[in-house]
Parts: structure tokens; sequence; C-alpha cells
């Protein structure tokens, strides 16, 4: 019996490091994705690389360095943006972004709230594909994003 129950608990461990790796539970502060997301909601998110993020998908990364425009870090000591997927490496640039290029530069990404109020790539530019965390999936207890 205690062989079968020290398996099931290795078992379990195992599938909870597996689990830590791939995803993150992140929660929403402010408005910037209302009425997606709501100030309050927790969200899955799966960790990603931008090959692996499409366009129109919710993204969680962190925001380019402008200190003076940042919050406050959060409890991992970083600050994190929720915002929709725009356009990715290699696509048009949106109206509005950056009229100096014509495509999203490679290791880029165009970002923006789905509140016109958001302070997205509108106002801070390309965000960098290497501070992305990853896609959201859905709201804990709701549907999928």
């Amino acid at each position: 019996m205690k062989l079968i129950f020290g398996g099931f608990v290795l078992a379990a461990m195992a599938g909870a490091l597996w689990a830590r790796r791939r995803y993150v539970v992140v929660t929403v502060e402010g408005t910037s994705m209302a009425p997606t997301l709501s100030d309050g909601d927790r969200v899955l998110v799966r960790r990603r690389r931008i090959d692996q993020v499409s366009t129109g998908d919710v993204v969680v990364l962190e925001p380019p360095l402008t200190p003076a425009e940042i919050g406050p870090p959060g409890q991992d000591g970083r600050q994190w943006n929720i915002k929709r997927a725009v356009a990715l490496p290699g696509d048009p640039v949106p109206p509005g972004i950056d009229d100096s290029v014509s495509l999203v530069p490679p290791g880029a990404l165009v970002v923006l709230g789905d509140n016109t109020d958001s302070v997205d790539s509108r106002q801070r530019g390309f965000f960098d594909a290497e501070r992305l965390l990853g896609v959201a999936l859905r709201r804990l207890g709701g549907p999928r994003l």
C-alpha cells in the first residue's frame, strides 16, 4: 500500500511541476481590456514564445522600459500588461503606431487594449517579444478568450 501511495504522490508532484512550467494565473489590474476582461479577473495563461502567438490572441507581457509610465512591480518583482496582439513580426504596422517602418520588426509585436483608453502600442510603440509571458486562455470560471 505504501508503494502505491508513494507512486501517486510522486506522480502528483511531477504533474504539478509540469503544469507550473507551462501555465500561470494572472490577476487583471485596470480596465485596459474592458469589456473582455475586468479589473480583478483572474486568467489562466499558457507560457508561449512569439512564434506561438497568433494575431488576436490576448497576451501577457512586460511593457517597454519606461519607468515613469509603469506602476509598482507585482509580487514577482515584474510589471505585467495584458493586451491583444494585433500585429506580429513581419506583419504590416497598423496606422497610428510607428510611421517610420512599414512592417513589424523581428522580435517585436503590436498590442492594443480592448478599451480605447488603454495605454498600449499607440503610446509605447512596439513591445519586445522577449518580454512575453504567454497567451491568456480563459478567465477562471469563465469562457475561453
